[in-house]
Formats: C-alpha cells, sequence, structure tokens
C-alpha cells in the first residue's frame, strides 16, 4: 500500500507519525523495550501533542530477532496467530554505550543508534544486512479514521528479493507490488493461492511479517531501496532471520514456523485422476487404470475429483450412486491393482448438501454478523462455509472424513480455501481479515490430522492448493489452475520455486495443465518437467490427460519418465528427508546450492532437485533449451557424457531427454525397482561417485520408508585412492564412477568387469579401497 507521492511528499489523506529519534530503553529479562519518538525532543515542550512508538525487541530463537512495534497499546488484539516455535531462552546479550544500544542473538545483531536521527540496523559480524532507517518506521493516519503500521527495511546495491509464496508473476520480486492475501486466481494473474509473509534476499538474511492477515508490500517499486509493508491498525510484528546461505535462512525459519512433514513415499509416484468436469464412472476409472497397467505405464495413485459427489451438493462426503452404486467395493478393486486413492473435498457445503441443515442447526457454519449463515451462490448454490474455529465443527467435519478412510481412501484433495469472506462472525471471536489468509491453515490441519490419526505417523498426505504461513507442515501441495501452455508451465515452475523460498517443501501441478487441453508436444514436454518434480499428478478440467489420448509417442514418454522417477526413489526420499529436517525445499531455486554464483540469483526455468541434480525443462515445440551450468564438472544422467561448467549452454533435446545433470562430487543412489515409489531402496541399490576431485569427500543416505537412515555411505579421494565407507542396511549395493577414470583395483568388494563395485550382503559395516588405473 502506498503512502508516498514520489519519495519526499505524503500522499493527500494521509498523515505519518514517524520514528526520529531514539528516546529510552529498558531490559527485561531478554526482550527489550525501546521507545522511539516522532518528533526531536529538545526540551520538555517537544513531550507535549506528540505521538511514540514502542518497540520490543525478542528472541524467539538463536540468530532469529523479533521487533514488535506498537503505537496504541490498548487495542485488542483478536486472533488467529501463526503457531510459532519460541522456546529458546538465555541466548541473548544486550550492550549499551554512549552512542548505540546493541541486542546481540546469535550472528545476528540489532543496533539502535541514541543519536539525533532514528535508526535500526540489522547487523553481522560487524556488517550491515538492511535497516529501518529515519522515518522509515511509522503510523499512518488515513482516510476516515483508517490506521496503519508500516515499516521500510532497506536494500543495498544488487540485492535481490525472493519468495513471498508460490507467486507467478517475476521470480525476483523487485519492482513488484505484493498483497498478501490468497485468493483464487489461477497461475496467470499476480494473485496467488499461498501468500506467506517472509522474504529472503541474496544478502543472506530473510524477513518474516509476523501477521496473519492483510500484508501489503512494496518491493523495491514504492521506494526502489526499500522493502516496505504495512497493515491495518495499532501494531506490526517482524522477525528478521539470519543466514548467512538461503538453507540456513530456510532451516532458522522453519525452526520457528514448522518443519515439512516428510510425505510417505507412495505420495512420489505418478497420481491419475478422473480429471475436474469430464464424464467418468466406473467403467470409465476402470478404462483408465487397466488402460495404463496394459502399456506398461507404472501407476500409483488414482484421484476421483470433485463429481464423485452428486452435482450441487458438494460437500456432503456421499458417493453418487448413480455413477459410482458400490463405492466401497470399487475401493477395494482398485487397491488390490495396488493403487492408493485420493477423493476430492473442499470446505465449501451447499444448500443441498445432507450437511448444510445439520451444520446449520448444530453452529458449525460460519455466520453474518445478524446471526444468519454466510451464504452466497459462487462455486455451489447457497453455499456455506464450515467454521474451523469450532472444535465441535472440526470434529464433525473430521468425522466425515474417517468414514471415507474407513472405505479405503487413503489422501484427500484439500482444494478451495482462498474464497474466504470477511463480512462475518467466527465462533471464537476470531478477527474476520485475519480469518481470510489464516482459514486454510484450520481446514488442512483438520484433514492432515485425520490422516495421521486413521493412517498412522508418517502416512499422512493431503494435495491442498492454498496455504499461508506453517503450510509447508501439512503437504503436499499444488500450483493451481495453469493453461495448458509453454508459457503456463513457466510460471508454474517460477510459482514452485518461490514457495520453495518460502518453507515449503514438496510441490506439485497438472501435469499438461488444467485448462484447455494441451498440444501433443506441450504434454510430452509437461511430462518430463512433472516427473521430475516432487510430486506428480496428471489432471485436467474438461478432457482426460491419459497419454494415450495424445498420441502413441505420449505413452513412451510416459513410461520412459515415469520409470526413470521411481528408479531414483532413493535419492529423492533422501532429499524429502532433507525437506523435513532442514526446511529445504525438495526442488530448489538455482540459488539455495549456490548462493556465491551470481549466474544463479535470477535463474527460473531451471531448478535443483535436491543438491545433486539440475533440472531445466524444455519450454519449447522443437526442443530447444537454453541453460546455465555452475562452475565444475557435470555429468548428464541420461547420457553419460561429462562436460564443464561455469558457462550458458543452448541444445536441442527429444522427447525423451532433456538437461538433466549430475553434480560433481555427488554420490547418486539409484534404485533397483522402476514401476514403484514405495520400495525397499536399499536392496540392490547402484550409487553413483560423480566427479569426485582430488581431496574432495561426499556422502549418501538410503533411507527406509520411514524416512530413518537405512544405509550411510561416505566416499573421499587422494590422488587415485578412493576410499568408501559403508553403514547400515547389511544389504548388496553396487558402486560406479563417473569421470574419474577406471577403476584398477578394490579392496572389499568385487571389481566386475563392467567397471562397477560390487558389494555382498551380510555386512552392516564395508569399507572398499578403490586404485584408479
Amino acid at each position: 500500500m502506498k503512502f508516498s507521492n514520489g519519495y519526499w511528499l505524503v500522499r493527500d489523506g494521509y498523515a505519518l507519525d514517524s520514528a526520529v529519534q531514539f528516546y529510552t530503553a529498558e531490559r527485561s529479562g531478554d526482550e527489550l523495550t525501546v521507545v522511539a519518538a516522532t518528533a526531536p525532543i529538545l526540551t520538555r515542550a517537544n513531550m507535549l501533542d506528540t505521538a511514540l512508538l514502542t518497540l520490543k525487541l525478542h528472541s524467539p530463537l538463536p540468530g532469529v530477532i523479533g521487533v514488535k512495534v506498537t503505537h496504541f497499546m490498548g487495542a485488542v488484539e483478536r486472533g488467529p496467530k501463526f503457531e510459532l516455535n519460541e522456546g529458546a531462552t538465555g541466548h541473548v546479550t544486550v550492550t549499551e554505550d554512549e552512542e548505540r544500544l546493541v541486542y546481540t542473538s546469535g550472528n545476528l545483531s540489532a543496533v539502535i543508534s541514541k543519536g539525533a536521527a532514528w535508526s535500526l540496523d540489522f547487523v553481522r559480524d560487524g556488517k550491515r544486512l538492511t535497516g529501518s532507517s529515519f522515518k522509515a518506521m511509522a503510523h499512518v493516519r488515513g482516510p476516515e479514521g483508517a490506521t496503519y503500521m508500516r515499516e521500510e527495511l532497506d536494500l543495498g546495491v544488487g540485492e535481490w528479493v525472493y519468495g513471498l509464496g508460490e507467486r507467478f508473476t517475476s521470480f525476483v520480486k523487485n519492482g513488484q507490488v505484493v498483497d498478501i492475501w490468497n485468493e483464487d486466481g489461477g497461475t496467470s494473474s499476480e494473485q496467488a493461492y499461498k501468500n506467506i509473509p517472509f522474504y529472503l534476499t541474496n544478502k543472506g538474511y530473510g524477513v518474516f511479517i509476523n501477521q496473519p492477515e492483510k500484508v501489503s508490500l512494496e518491493v523495491a517499486s514504492e521506494k526502489v531501496k526499500r522493502v516496505q509493508f504495512s497493515v491495518p491498525g495499532q501494531n506490526l510484528h517482524y522477525f528478521v532471520i539470519d543466514g548467512p546461505t538461503p538453507k540456513e535462512v530456510l532451516t532458522r525459519y522453519t525452526d520457528l514456523t514448522g518443519r515439512p512433514a516428510l510425505p510417505p513415499a507412495w505420495t512420489f509416484g505418478l497420481w491419475l485422476t478422473t480429471s475436474f468436469t469430464t464424464d467418468y464412472d466406473e467403467a470409465t476409472v476402470n478404462s483408465f487404470v487397466d488402460g495404463m497397467a496394459e502399456r506398461d505405464l507404472p501407476l500409483h495413485v488414482f484421484h476421483f475429483d470433485c463429481f464423485w459427489m452428486r452435482e450441487f451438493q458438494w460437500t456432503d462426503f456421499e458417493w453418487d450412486k448413480r455413477v459410482f452404486p458400490d463405492p466401497t467395493g470399487m475401493l477395494k478393486r482398485l487397491k488390490d491393482k495396488g493403487l492408493k486413492i485420493c477423493v476430492w473435498i473442499n470446505p465449501y457445503i451447499a444448500q443441498r448438501s445432507r450437511l448444510f441443515a445439520e451444520g446449520m442447526e448444530r453452529g458449525y457454519l460460519v455466520k453474518k454478523p445478524n446471526g444468519d449463515v454466510w451464504q452466497w451462490n459462487r462455486w455451489q448454490p447457497g453455499m456455506g462455509l464450515v467454521d474451523f474455529t469450532n472444535p465441535e465443527a472440526c470434529e464433525w467435519f473430521a468425522g466425515y472424513l474417517r468414514d471415507l478412510v474407513d472405505m479405503g481412501v487413503d489422501s484427500f484433495k484439500t482444494d478451495f480455501g482462498e474464497r474466504i469472506p470477511t463480512d462475518v462472525v467466527y465462533h471464537d471471536g476470531s478477527d474476520p481479515d485475519k480469518m481470510h489468509n489464516y482459514y486454510t491453515q484450520l481446514y488442512n490441519q483438520v484433514v492432515f490430522n485425520v490422516l495421521k490419526e486413521k493412517l498412522g505417523e508418517g502416512e499422512a498426505a493431503v494435495f491442498a492448493r492454498s496455504a499461508t504461513a506453517g503450510g509447508q507442515k501439512f503437504p503436499v501441495h499444488w500450483g493451481g489452475d495453469c493453461y495448458a501452455n509453454y508459457e503456463s508451465m513457466a510460471e508454474s515452475l517460477r510459482g514452485g520455486l518461490s514457495l520453495g523460498l518460502s518453507g515449503f517443501g514438496f510441490w506439485s501441478h497438472d501435469i499438461g495443465g488444467f485448462e484447455n487441453t494441451a498440444p501433443a508436444h506441450v504434454y510430452k514436454r509437461w511430462l518430463a518437467f512433472g516427473l521430475l518434480s516432487s510430486h506428480s499428478r496428471l489432471h485436467g478440467s474438461q478432457s482426460y490427460r491419459v497419454p494415450w489420448v495424445y498420441d502413441d509417442e505420449a505413452v513412451d514418454v510416459t513410461r520412459f519418465f515415469t520409470k526413470l522417477k521411481c528408479s531414483l526413489m532413493p535419492y529423492l526420499y533422501d532429499v524429502a528427508g532433507e525437506a523435513a529436517e532442514n526446511g529445504w525445499a525438495s526442488m530448489r531455486a538455482m540459488l539455495m546450492e549456490f548462493p556465491d554464483d551470481p549466474g544463479c540469483e535470477t535463474l527460473d526455468r531451471q531448478y535443483m532437485l535436491g543438491s545433486s541434480l539440475l533440472v531445466a525443462p524444455v519450454f519449447d515445440e522443437d526442443g530447444q533449451v537454453t541453460y546455465y551450468l555452475p562452475e565444475g564438472r557435470w555429468t548428464q544422467f541420461l547420457t553419460g557424457e561429462t562436460v564443464q561448467g561455469g558457462s550458458w549452454r543452448k541444445e536441442q533435446h527429444d522427447f525423451f531427454s532433456l538437461p538433466l545433470f549430475v553434480r560433481e562430487g555427488s554420490l547418486l543412489a539409484v534404485g533397483a525397482n522402476d514401476t514403484r515409489p514405495d520400495y525397499d531402496f536399499a536392496d540392490g541399490v547402484q550409487l553413483g561417485l560423480y566427479s569426485l576431485q582430488d581431496g574432495a569427500e561426499t556422502s549418501a543416505v538410503v533411507r527406509d520408508l520411514k524416512g530413518a537412515p537405512e544405509l550411510t555411505v561416505s566416499a573421499s579421494r587422494e590422488g587415485k585412492i578412493v576410499n568408501v565407507t559403508a553403514e547400515g542396511s547389511g544389504k548388496a549395493f553396487s558402486l560406479k564412477l563417473y569421470d574419474m577414470g577406471a577403476a584398477a583395483s578394490v579392496k572389499g568388494g568385487e571389481l566386475n568387469a563392467d567397471g562397477t563395485v560390487s558389494v555382498a550382503a551380510g555386512s552392516a559395516s564395508v569399507t572398499l579401497v578403490i586404485e584408479m588405473a
């Protein structure tokens, strides 16, 4: 929201009480209260008819400093609030001299000038990262009695801003106006389904604005050397989060807001759906499932979209008996074919639903201020909204979900959660403006917890469209309604990379596009991208997405990349474990892995799949692709060709190929099963050791299906000698060297004719010494 008229002036109708001078400070435990004057205090006369801003500095975790700015303390702060992990104490130091106050947590310090001009600087190891300068922090008085709190944090030369949720606009957010307000806007606009009030920069820090309501940001837009953020009311709370690397920023951010849960391994396989408004019944479903099997196309999850329920009755949790007369039997028959089952739901209750009268009578639906149930005719006639602030309503909603799980459902696609009104009253008195974004958190939490309760720890996964800060705890999320063209394929990737830089570990998108029907060449290119994503789903709106409706080659491309993904599961599931343990996205923007390479700072058409695999999707009918390889040796995974990085490359690829490179020094685990995502990853696993340089070392972890390390392998190189140690499973595995020359001899294993080294089963601890020719 803009309050300025250019750089110097204030817009008509607005007045600012800005921090201009330090007045006083007081420490209590780990908290420091600072008072800033909004006019110079030179004499006692200046203490009359003025405003003060009160800052409370605190630190919930080492390396994280919170700043809460208050104008009028008497304003009632109604919920909801983000659930934060704020347990750490005793790690703060405060020092003071005549010139400044220094509040330090970890390597991060907040430095407040006690001089004539107000400043709040955030410093790491003596170097300023950002800060709130003279008149940047302000209470704003607007038209018709509106009030706001505003902060402006400086940007340096060449500093880029990333994140703020799943945004489909430019990957670098500089120059953009961003409103943190969940809306159903598709993937082709500035609106977003997943608005996260958190950003990080290439300068090695992040900022989390701890406000669930609409946060308005001007990112190097209103004032081009600052990020401005504002909220209505009398309080503003934000955290500055230290790095210095993007990974460390995200680890601390998810320390604060919650780590992504680890999805079960089966979710990483191929999902196929009925599509949205297509005609389907059990025969149609079977034709899809059997058609995949007949064509040797591995399929792992089948999803029933909206019309598994009767029209005009969404959501009522009842199968439409006209087309699914035996749902329990049908689900059993599908599960006997080795499939998991997902069904579509939303938190909206149509007037014709069996749940509406029940929910209305019991007070489980969101109400208007006059006591009526809030309703409208968008999406479903007479649609109401479940009030998830009411514990009894949550249990009511959960009860119907439990019935479906008992019937055989394994997951729920938790659609919508964005169209949340603000002219309403909630059971617990929550502020409806704050609930607009936060509603999706309560919705997804209820569904996720039912799955965890019924299926067990580690078996819960939703397929969610909307989210707010903390939503990463309830994966998986998908990108929403995209068009069936290359432009939407690219904007979807931008959204996923931005979401990954906002603390979310797992992300998917509709392969082939949701709206319209893609030409066969778009579908085939999207298959490669989609099956080298965290999660992979074939889904559309008005047409089916089974590959044979496109052409015969699409069938072969589907088979090729689905089997490739299944074989990569030992590596991908370890990447997933890193997301759950550290808060790092599975699909990582290049700058996450190469923060010191300026060439990676703006890349948004390629990504790292974990730390070892570089993926550059092809967004061109003819197969032309231009991509950047950072410094080092890189090996094309599909061909074994090795090239030197540090430059841009332009290539042409057929539909069975794309730039898929293994990073220098990687130890990459490839499984023995290419038909399922959920197998014993350690059994017969092959470890590829890629371009390990003299003096370097590396490691790989192969996990079990619960995410626990089962096999840990480390390798180091000294000249022509490669030392390998393995701890764990006691299962046989093999090792293959890439771009390192041929092995002449090996101790502790068997050197095979094809150049691989075999390690026999039966030992939980193995040491190999490989001498290169």
